[in-house]
């Protein structure tokens, strides 16, 4: 292959909502161009690329596949992705192997959740879209629209997809969920439709040709280009003209044959567009005529002529109307040829596409150290523009990417090589002699060439070529046993592969978890990490049914764990093996590869595990927002703690921060994990942040700061100009003092440092602590700002040598007050979980010991009590968690956005499932055109097991579900309610009645799986036993 050759390969996924027929499709250009593998009879029957029996039966995709086509004289590699929000991982690996993508979407259904979460799939991994529009004949045969209704339907649904693709080119799109709760309110009246003008700058426009209509089940599919091309002799117009003509509120006049647009047909005629008129309605007449039993035939037989049609007879006399309508249209619209040319004709190949993902890919990186070696640099930044060239030749370094590692049980691999020599798949090292399973690396090659028996080095995503040997654990140097290219579930050894391809590897099993970088060379930056959409919420606590099978169970967990790209396995502090998943579905997957392939051994699992956090109600803050940050600043109410030798007396303060701010801290965990770390900027373009590549994320993250205060203010209803001045310059006061974020460094709970300027009464000293945080997120302006006058010693009566050692022993314990901070926000005093949106101001003062005349009994004096920081790091923890609890704690869980589909007969059971539940309904509509109603609720997590299959039994399976996890939020209910007003006796009881409310029964059950002390009647009612046998 030469360069002429990586010009002639186009990679390409296919992505979707779950059941729009990405399958279908894969399999229809699968039977046209894949070299015979399958029947053209058998598309859309057989789903070639779902090869596992899971996949089969549950007739879901469950993983990415890859396989070659061959197109005229192109080599197309066709990526099948899933569709199901459990496996959105595996989209992310199709996304970064391939340079473009068809988005399909359902006509019938329209833009769905997931839809929108492939759309960004694709713009974060800088992949060039096509839009296709599948399922076009549910139109004509279940809601027989007529042609005109159709051609609105389908113009709302490409309007609608553009809006989402401009909304992420401009950067102010909202989370994926609030955009969907945004949308479909704002419906289009039709007859605004028709003058909605395509935007220039809209990425998908049919009469640019990267817009297919197709029906992927019938095989049968167009692109407007097709249509242009056969009216253009009849119409005698240009085929260039007749195709920007063809969309769009374009009319043709048969009197003087010309285009014209709405204002130039006239008023009163009823004219219909280009596109209803030369393309709908030819096709709504074969329907018809082929399907309607009293219709006329003649219709086909003129499509036949008029398109020199060859089909056998033998079809044509087929009994079944289906089976003829089938292949006419396969004839007449082959849809292979529709899709393949306009991946061929829209998505770049390697070289061009390479060019503009490189920027995602490889990221410039800014050296911040002069000394660096600038060999190192120099290769570093060669290996970059090769890649960003795809230099295919034997020369340029080998740089590939692998995007996932997947098991293939080692009789599926092939016998012989790729000259027909045969191959012994057991004996060597790599393969795991213990195990049935080989792993193989799906890897796109970026540069270079790739053979069997190569070395090269494995860099994982924290590899930095400029650190030398510090950061040898981050590289490894290993042999490729061999390559294959991918055929669904076939294999087809290869000896060698240039860039630009996609291959199976073998030899990477033992060198790679999840995903990583090959290269040739040392000196390579690693590729950026994979963006996922959701995260692994789903836990559950495995172990053997028989204790001795439990090394067969950790090792089955270490290949689960790196088969599967997403799911982690962990070990918990009570020592059990955690399993995390992204969903029920993907969790029963991943138990059924461990009892049956990977550990073969019978598991017992536990009910899911839920994770909750711990808050406190919040003020009614819409009244008076200042009034919350007066509390901060000098209020008396805190909670006092001292320490066992009497030496430190500790105050806290706690105040809930405002939901806005909160969630800025959340959604920036990883990006304040790098800044606070210490990292340079370099390895901040792998977080998630929506930050463009040019911005500096710490600016960014203070904007977001200020943007959330501000919004705060706003939704507080203040209209009094002074007062939000005042608001907002008394929270940048505030943000100069962070001195930490919690829990783990990062978390969203803030230790903002005491107010030092407060004069003391006593003899003790304020440990003050540092802005430490402020300064790394650039609050401060300079690092002394917030911590002036920290040695001078203010606010003590003391004077002299006492007073400094005094300070200096302050200044030593300033860690034990983070660290007793940081254990009270890892496990809050509900139920020991993680604290979620508080602020805390700690003021500890130390005075020197009593009579400290004599050292020697000072030193005993503190020995008896342990050590001194300790004894500091227990009072504040204490303290922080008592403070929590005595302002009205609340627990908050994860809630679920939920999207559902139904049909009117059958939302009354649905409701019903949903009130159990708990779930709170935010809106429901009816889908125009069809007898569904979509309603869209917010679920709790720890209501959500068992769902989907309690709504298909209440609803006869005619109702769907789909969950994307979607904010954290307060239970309003107070865990420590009692009655107390007549009323509240009334309706509550009084005394031992009282029913614990839900918050009350999240709590007990959280301390009873982690076997905390859970206040609870064991015996209600302790009456006498009595026999009512009589002695005889």
């Amino acid at each position: 292959m030469g360069e002429s050759d990586t010009r002639n390969l186009r990679n390409i996924c296919i992505l979707a909502h779950v059941d729009h027929g990405k399958t279908t499709l894969a399999d229809h250009l699968i039977a046209a161009t894949g070299g015979g593998v399958l029947h053209p009879k058998l598309a859309g029957k057989l789903r070639f690329m779902d090869y596992l029996d899971e996949e089969q039966r549950r007739a879901i995709t469950m993983k990415s596949s890859s396989i070659a086509l061959h197109y005229k004289h192109y080599l197309i590699n066709l990526i099948d992705s899933p569709g199901h929000m459990d496996f959105c991982s595996e989209v992310s690996t199709a996304a970064r192997l391939s340079d473009g993508a068809l988005v399909l979407v359902d006509a019938v259904e329209g833009v769905h959740i997931q839809t929108h979460a492939v759309l960004r799939q694709s713009w974060i991994e800088k992949l060039t879209p096509c839009l296709v529009l599948n399922k076009i004949d549910r139109l004509i045969c279940e809601l027989r629209l007529s042609p005109m209704e159709a051609y609105n339907r389908l113009l709302r649904i490409v309007h609608e997809v553009n809006g989402i693709m401009s909304a992420y080119k401009s950067e102010k799109y909202l989370s994926d969920v609030d955009s969907i709760l945004a949308g479909p309110s704002e419906k289009l009246g039709d007859e605004n439709l028709e003058f909605i003008e395509d935007d220039e700058e809209d990425t998908f426009q049919p009469q640019k040709g990267n817009v297919a209509f197709v029906c992927a089940l019938d095989g049968w599919g167009f692109s407007i280009s097709e249509f242009a091309e056969f009216y253009a002799t009849k119409l005698g117009a240009s085929a260039t003209a007749l195709q920007k003509a063809l969309w769009g509120p374009r009319y043709f006049n048969p009197k003087t044959k010309m285009i014209v647009g709405k204002k130039g047909m006239g008023t009163g005629s009823k004219a219909r567009p280009m596109f209803v008129q030369l393309v709908l309605e030819p096709l709504w007449q074969v329907y018809h005529a082929a399907l309607e039993p009293d219709s006329d035939k003649a219709v086909l037989e003129k499509v036949i002529k008029s398109f020199n049609l060859s089909i056998p007879p033998r079809e044509l006399q087929n009994k079944d109307p289906k089976a003829v309508l089938q292949s006419v249209m396969s004839h007449w619209l082959p849809l292979s040829d529709a899709v393949l040319s306009m991946v061929v004709k829209c998505v770049p190949d390697p070289v061009s596409a390479q060019s503009f993902r490189v920027s995602r890919l490889l990221p410039k990186r800014e050296i911040l150290d002069g000394d660096v070696d600038k060999s190192v640099l120099m290769e570093a930044d060669l290996v970059r523009k090769s890649v960003e060239a795809c230099d295919s030749s034997s020369e340029a370094p080998s740089v590939a990417f692998v995007s996932k590692m997947f098991a293939v049980p080692i009789k599926m691999l092939p016998q012989r090589g790729s000259n027909g020599e045969i191959l012994d798949n057991y004996s060597e090292k790599g393969g795991n002699g213990e195990s049935d399973e080989c792993f193989l690396a799906f890897a796109r090659i970026f540069s270079g060439v790739l053979y069997s028996g190569q070395r090269v080095f494995v860099l994982s995503a924290l590899y930095d070529p400029l650190k030398g040997e510090s950061v040898q654990k981050h590289r490894q140097e290993v042999e490729l046993q061999s390559l294959y290219l991918m055929m669904g579930q076939g294999l087809k050894p290869v000896a060698s592969a240039k860039a630009g391809n996609v291959v199976a590897i073998r030899g990477l099993g033992q060198h790679i978890l999840k995903s990583a970088t090959l290269s040739s060379t040392r000196n390579c930056w690693p590729f950026s990490s994979m963006v996922y959409q959701v995260s692994p919420t789903l836990k559950v606590a495995i172990e053997p049914t028989d204790p001795a099978d439990m090394g067969a169970l950790m090792k089955g967990l270490r290949l689960l764990n790196r088969a599967d790209p997403f799911v982690e396995v962990t070990v918990s502090s009570r020592g059990e093996n955690v399993l995390a998943a992204a969903g029920e579905v993907h969790l029963e997957r991943c138990i059924k590869d461990l009892t049956e392939r990977f550990a073969k051994v019978s598991l017992e699992v536990s009910p899911p595990l839920v994770s909750y956090k711990e808050t406190i109600e919040g003020e009614d803050e819409s009244c008076n927002p200042l009034e919350n940050l007066k509390l901060l600043s000098g209020s008396s109410d805190y909670v006092e703690k001292m320490t066992p030798n009497g030496r430190c007396v500790v105050r806290v303060q706690v105040m809930k921060l405002p939901l806005t701010v909160t969630k800025v801290f959340d959604e920036c965990a990883d990006l304040l994990g790098s800044i606070i770390g210490g990292q340079s900027s370099k390895s901040l373009e792998t977080q998630r942040s929506r930050v463009d590549e040019e911005d500096n994320p710490i600016e960014v993250f203070k904007r977001r700061i200020m943007d959330a205060v501000e919004n705060h203010i706003f939704s507080g209803n203040e209209n009094d100009k002074d007062r939000v001045e005042k608001y907002k310059a008394k929270w940048q006061k505030f943000l100069r003092r962070i001195w930490a974020l919690g829990p783990r460094h990062v978390g969203p709970n803030i230790l903002f440092m005491p107010d030092y300027k407060k004069k003391n009464t006593d003899c003790s000293v304020l440990i003050r602590g540092s802005a430490h945080v402020s300064e790394r997120l650039g609050f401060v302006d300079n690092s002394n700002d917030g911590n002036s006058d920290a040695n001078s010693v203010a606010g003590t009566l003391l004077e002299g040598p006492q007073a400094s050692s005094l300070c200096q022993e302050a200044q030593s314990l300033e860690s034990s007050i983070v660290s007793g901070f940081q254990l009270a926000t890892a496990a809050g005093p509900l139920c020991d979980e993680p604290m979620w949106g508080l602020a805390f101001v700690v003021e500890a003062y130390i005075s020197p010991l009593a009579g400290q005349v004599d050292e020697p009994e000072s030193l005993q004096q503190s020995e008896q009590y342990g050590i001194f920081s300790g004894q500091v790091m227990t009072a504040v923890k204490d303290a922080c968690r008592a403070a929590v609890l005595q302002k009205k704690p609340r627990l908050v869980e994860a809630m679920y956005f939920c999207e559902l589909n139904t049909p009117t007969e059958y939302l009354g059971p649905m409701y019903a499932v949903l009130a159990r539940r708990r779930a709170r309904v935010l809106k429901e509509e009816m889908q125009e055109g069809s007898p569904l109603f979509t309603v869209h609720a917010y679920l709790p997590v720890s209501e959500s097991f068992g769902f989907p299959d309690e709504l298909r039994r209440w609803t006869s399976g005619a109702a769907s579900a789909l969950l994307v996890l979607s904010h954290w939020e307060a239970l309003p209910q107070d865990p420590f309610f009692v009655p107390k007003t007549e009323e509240e006796i009334e309706e509550f009881g009084d005394g031992s009645s009282v029913l614990p409310n839900t918050a009350r029964k999240l709590i007990d059950a959280v301390r009873r799986r982690k076997g905390l002390p859970v206040e609870e009647k064991v015996v209600q009612h302790a009456t006498k036993q009595r026999t009512l046998s009589r002695n005889v």
